[in-house]
């Protein structure tokens, strides 16, 4: 993993953004759930994560759902 997926997926401040839904957290929280998607980090919030689950678990690209 290189450094330029970690800064696309937080904020200047050190925040997290959701990629669904835009959602923004401090730091990272550890429930959310992140994925890689070309090369890509991307966290989602639980919200999101909890309505894409299988989508998540069959590894389909955020694109997809």
């Amino acid at each position: 993993m290189d450094q330029k997926t970690q800064e696309q997926a937080e904020l200047a401040d050190g925040n997290t953004v959701c990629a669904g839904c835009g959602a923004v957290a401090e730091g990272t929280p550890p429930t959310w759930t992140c994925s890689v998607e070309n090369g890509e980090r991307r966290y989602f919030c639980d919200e999101c994560a909890r309505e894409n689950l299988r989508a998540i678990e069959g590894r389909l690209d955020s694109t997809w759902w």
